[in-house]
């Protein structure tokens, strides 16, 4: 942080549950703020074996012995555990889940929230993979302060960035976690003296995100290949893209892990979600495009590549993937 900002021993509650949020707080440990507890989601089941599985947040906490706060909902004791922390300040990054009036009225600077898009432009739980679903060619991150509505509050700052051709939801979200850092460790001082005049949100431009899902992934052959291509970006590391083939009687899922974008079609003619030979790769013709299959996982198998696929599947060249 920079120097006159080290003087800053507000007494802070951090909330947030991502890996993105995490980048936050662990920004804000290294910049000496007063982080007096942390409220991050509870423990959640995952794989197979259904195990607790700890949030990104909730481990950086515990490591650096800040008090830790899971509470299912926003009830009295939860409330009455969050008034005990006597909070000057709120820091709010992907938490997931809205906080009640008794809460954003507590702290005297209020509840700051650090949105990934430039506000009112993609409001809700999944900014960086909608921004990619779509084909933006740049986003941003917001400053906002939190209210009853889902990201609503009046705006103190933003800051835009490009999005890149060859950018996924995981190197995106590292980008948007670095300028996010850098914008807030920017506000929080000018806001703390007053510094700023925060704006309203101009509604009627807002737009909302879905909600990404695991069935998000399923592809849709007789969509344009760029938007395909969009998908993968948008939902890569989770939950990645899958689509099905018929093998004989059986019907094999296969993840995607790895694609790429042709956009020239080629000279011979294809059926929409065919497997060709394309020299030395092979593509799935889409409309207004191909997609090029370089590393694929069956389902309960290694991922491979596409062409050691096909050389185990002799007929998988010229079926149809659905």
């Amino acid at each position: 942080m920079m120097e006159q900002n080290k003087h800053i021993k507000l007494r802070t509650v951090f909330m947030g549950t991502s890996d993105f949020a995490k980048e936050i707080l662990e920004a804000l440990v290294h910049n000496d703020f007063n982080i007096v507890g942390v409220f991050t989601k509870p423990d959640s089941k995952v794989g197979r074996k259904q195990e607790l599985s700890e949030s990104p947040v909730k481990k950086l906490a515990s490591e650096k012995d800040i008090p830790v706060f899971q509470p299912e909902k926003f009830n009295e004791e939860a409330v009455s555990e969050f008034k005990n922390l006597k909070p000057d300040l709120v820091i709010v990054a992907a938490y997931g889940r809205l906080l009640p009036k008794k809460v954003l009225e507590a702290p005297g600077l209020g509840c700051l929230n650090i949105h990934p898009s430039l506000l009112p432009k993609f409001r809700g739980p999944s900014p960086i993979q909608n921004a990619l679903l779509l084909g933006e060619k740049e986003t941003g991150t917001t400053i906002m302060l939190l209210d009853e509505g889902m990201d609503t509050g009046d705006i103190l700052s933003q800051e835009r960035i490009r999005i890149e051709d060859y950018d996924n939801a995981e190197t995106l979200s590292k980008k948007l976690s670095e300028l996010s850092i850098h914008l807030l460790l920017k506000t929080v001082p000018l806001w703390v003296r007053r510094q700023i005049e925060p704006r309203k949100q101009d509604g009627s431009h807002a737009t909302l995100c879905q909600l990404i899902e695991r069935e998000d992934g399923r592809i849709v052959w007789e969509q344009d290949a760029q938007e395909i291509h969009n998908r993968y970006r948008a939902l890569y590391p989770w939950p990645g893209i899958f689509a099905f083939w018929k093998n004989g009687d059986s019907v094999m899922r296969l993840k995607l892990i790895k694609i790429s974008l042709q956009k020239n079609n080629p000279a011979t003619h294809h059926e929409t979600g065919e497997i060709f030979q394309l020299g030395e790769s092979i593509g799935v013709q889409a409309i207004n495009g191909v997609i090029i299959l370089e590393e694929i996982q069956p389902e309960g198998k290694k991922t491979m590549s596409a062409q050691d696929f096909s050389n185990g599947y002799p007929n998988f060249i010229g079926s149809i993937l659905s």
